[in-house]
């Protein structure tokens, strides 16, 4: 049976979203193919006429979740927009609920051991925002310091097992960050 090119576009879609929101929560490489397509309610075999390989699905989840990142974080930036992002980033919310946050955090990891491609689409997002952020920072090295603190500050609330913990790391990145902000003149 022959299906319409919005019927397959669809599928794709439906494909790359479900499969973004595995990786985010368990990781890319634990799920197989089959596996993933069957999160969709389809056999392993019909996945490679949307995709030519599992690497190609990680280049497009990449690709993805990190134009949504620069979405939500990065466009129409003002001072108090940022605080509020931040603080939304640095919340139990986003280290309990992976698969609908960042996907820095989540699949940092994975990207870092991806082929070069990947690495460039990657580096390609993360420096549109922290672009973002240095403009309205008015620093350049700011908005690197404070790109990489929020990642890893979630990195390590994941990490710990200790909601109590996790709270005290969150917070702490929060007020060092807000430290930081105020301190810069901006």
């Amino acid at each position: 049976m022959r299906y319409s090119a919005s019927h397959k576009l669809e599928t794709r879609q439906r494909l790359l979203e479900s499969s973004a929101l595995s990786a985010k929560k368990s990781g890319f490489s634990t799920v197989g193919v089959d596996g993933l397509m069957k999160a969709i309610g389809l056999s392993g075999g019909a996945f490679y006429s949307h995709f030519s390989s599992k690497d190609e699905l990680f280049a497009s989840i990449v690709e993805r979740e990190l134009g949504q990142s620069l979405a939500r974080l990065g466009e129409g930036q003002d001072r108090d927009k940022l605080e509020r992002c931040l603080k939304m980033y640095l919340s139990m919310s986003h280290v309990e609920n992976p698969e609908t946050g960042c996907a820095l955090p989540a699949l940092g990891a994975e990207i870092a051991r991806s082929d070069v491609n990947v690495r460039q689409q990657a580096e390609h997002w993360i420096c549109r925002l922290q672009e973002s952020w240095a403009g309205v920072l008015q620093s350049d090295s700011l908005a690197w310091a404070i790109l990489s603190q929020c990642i890893g500050a979630l990195v390590v609330a994941r990490m710990l097992a200790s909601p109590d913990v996790q709270r005290r790391v969150l917070k702490s990145s929060y007020e060092e960050i807000g430290r930081q902000i105020a301190s810069s003149g901006t």
